[in-house]
C-alpha cells in the first residue's frame, strides 16, 4: 500500500511568485491577487481537490540584488507588490471546512506578543486550521525597511528564532489554563482569573511579562512549518518544526536530508514521524504526454529568465550581474539562504556559472519542472514519496488556476485509484488531519512551557 501523499498549493499574495513572468500568460489570473474573490474562488477549488492546505510564502523588502537596484524586480513584478498573507485566511476560510492554511511570517520583524495574539485569533477563525511557516528573513532591504543597517548573519538569526519560539510557546500554552474559561452566564465569570498567569520572560532579545490575550483556540499552537536545510536550519526543525518544506534537488540529494532530518529529530527525542516533509515541485500536466509538452511549450514563451535572475539573485544573496556569462560564482560569503547555495552548488558543481543557473531556469524559476502524462506525474510523485521519504508536495503555480485545476482533474484521481491519496477529508483540527491530534505531542519542545495541571496563577 503506498504511502498516503499530502498536498499543498504554494502560493503568494502577489503577481509573480515562483515561475517569474508566467503571469503574462492570456490565461493567467494572478494579477486578481487583490480581488477577494480571486481568493475565495481558489480555496473553493482546492477543497473541492482535496488539498490539505495553501502554503502561502511571504517576504518583506524587495529584491534589490541583482544590479544594486529593484528596478528589474518591480518591471517584472517579482514578488512586488505583495500584499500580507494573513488578511486571506479569514475570507477562505468562511468558504471552507477542511482546507488547511499556512502562512509565512517573518519573526525577526514580528513582536512575539502582538504575533502570538494573532496566530490565536487564525486558530479560532479558522476553527484549527492555521499553520505558521516560520522564517528568519534573508534580505538586506527587509532590514532596511524597519530602520536597521542590515541583517543579522545567518546563524545568529536563527539562534533569536529559537528564544522567539520559547517565547510564543509561553504565550501559546503557558498562560492560559485548559479549563480557564467557564463562559458560565449564571455567575457573571467567563474565565477563572487563578487560571490564567503572566508569563515572565526575560531572555537575550526579549523582555515580556504579561498575559496572553487569547483564550486557548483549538490547536493553542499552530502547526509548524520551516524551509531551509542548512546545518543550522535543520537543527531548528528537529526542534521546533512539524512540516518541513524542501526544494527540489536530484532524489538520492532528498533522501539524505530527510534522512538527516529525522535523525536529528530523534536526537532531540522526538519521532522521526513527528515531522513530515514536503517537497517543492512544478508540474505540467496533460491527457498526454504530447499534451503535456505542447502545454510547457506554451508557458515557455511566457518566462522571463530577467526576472528569474532577480529572484535567485536575492535568495542566494548574490549579485549575478558582476561576473560574465561563464565565470565563475564565489559562493563562500552568502548570507541569503544557504541551503539555496548549497543546492545549486550540488547541481552545477562548485565552479558554477551565471550560464549554468540560466540553463536550469527553463520556467522562469530554478525549479526545474515535471512535464508529463497525469498517469506519469502520478509515478513520479509515488517513486519520490517512497524512495526520497517524503511526505508531500508543494505545488508552485504555473498559470492559475488551470494548473491546480488540470492536476485536480487528472491526477488526483490515478493517485486515488493506486491508494495515495485521501478520497475524502479526515475531520478534525489541520494538525489532527496532519498526526492524528490536536495538539504537539508532549515529546515536542513546547511541552516544557505548558500551563501544568496544578498551577496557580502567579502574578
Amino acid at each position: 500500500m503506498p504511502k498516503q501523499i499530502h498536498l499543498n498549493a504554494f502560493d503568494m499574495n502577489c503577481v509573480g511568485h515562483i515561475q517569474q513572468g508566467l503571469w503574462t500568460h492570456p490565461r493567467d489570473q494572478s494579477a486578481r491577487y487583490t480581488d477577494i474573490h480571486y481568493w475565495t474562488d481558489y480555496a473553493r477549488r482546492l477543497e473541492a481537490g482535496l488539498f490539505d492546505g495553501i502554503f502561502l510564502a511571504d517576504v518583506l523588502g524587495v529584491y534589490d540584488v541583482l544590479g544594486g537596484s529593484a528596478d528589474a524586480a518591480v518591471r517584472g513584478a517579482v514578488q512586488v507588490p505583495v500584499g500580507d498573507p494573513m488578511l486571506l485566511v479569514p475570507a477562505m476560510a468562511a468558504v471552507t471546512q477542511h482546507l488547511g492554511f499556512g502562512v509565512t511570517a517573518n519573526l525577526t520583524y514580528e513582536t512575539p506578543y502582538q504575533f502570538a495574539r494573532r496566530m490565536t485569533t487564525l486558530d479560532h477563525l479558522t476553527q484549527g486550521r492555521i499553520g505558521w511557516n516560520i522564517v528568519t528573513g534573508y534580505l538586506d532591504s527587509a532590514a532596511r525597511a524597519v530602520g536597521l543597517s542590515g541583517q543579522t548573519a545567518h546563524d545568529d538569526r536563527y539562534d533569536l528564532a529559537d528564544e522567539y519560539m520559547s517565547l510564543v510557546y509561553q504565550l501559546w500554552e503557558g498562560s492560559w489554563a485548559d479549563d480557564a474559561v467557564r463562559r458560565d452566564s449564571a455567575s457573571g465569570v467567563y474565565a477563572d482569573p487563578a487560571r490564567v498567569r503572566l508569563v515572565h520572560h526575560h531572555g537575550k532579545q526579549y523582555q515580556v511579562n504579561a498575559m496572553h490575550l487569547g483564550e486557548p483556540s483549538p490547536q493553542r499552537t499552530p502547526v509548524l512549518y520551516q524551509a531551509g536545510s542548512s546545518a543550522r536550519g535543520s537543527r531548528f526543525a528537529a526542534t521546533h518544526a512539524e512540516c518541513v518544506f524542501l526544494n527540489g534537488q536530484s532524489l538520492p540529494g532528498v533522501q539524505k536530508i530527510v534522512e538527516g532530518i529525522r535523525a536529528q529529530a530523534v536526537q532531540h527525542g522526538r519521532a522521526g514521524s513527528d515531522i513530515k516533509v514536503f517537497l517543492g515541485a512544478t508540474v505540467i500536466t496533460g491527457r498526454t504526454e504530447t499534451e503535456a509538452k505542447e502545454k510547457f511549450a506554451d508557458y515557455q514563451r511566457y518566462a522571463s529568465s530577467e526576472a528569474a535572475l532577480v529572484h535567485a539573485a536575492a535568495s542566494m544573496g548574490i549579485d549575478f550581474a558582476r561576473y560574465d556569462l561563464d565565470e565563475p560564482i564565489v559562493t563562500d560569503k552568502s548570507n541569503a539562504i544557504v541551503s539555496n547555495v548549497e543546492a545549486m552548488t550540488r547541481s552545477a558543481g562548485p565552479q558554477w556559472t551565471r550560464r549554468k543557473l540560466l540553463e536550469q531556469m527553463v520556467l522562469g524559476s530554478r525549479q526545474t519542472p515535471w512535464v508529463g502524462s497525469a498517469e506519469s506525474i502520478a509515478d513520479t510523485l509515488i517513486a519520490w514519496s517512497e524512495q526520497a521519504d517524503v511526505d508531500g508536495f508543494n505545488l508552485s503555480r504555473t498559470v492559475v488556476p488551470e494548473c491546480f485545476d488540470d492536476f485536480i482533474a487528472m491526477v488526483v484521481p490515478i493517485l486515488q485509484d493506486r491508494g495515495a491519496f485521501k478520497t475524502a477529508y479526515a475531520p478534525g483540527t489541520l494538525r489532527r488531519k496532519l498526526f492524528g491530534q490536536d495538539r504537539l505531542p508532549a515529546s515536542h519542545a513546547v511541552a516544557a512551557h505548558r500551563f501544568a495541571a496544578d498551577q496557580g496563577s502567579p502574578r
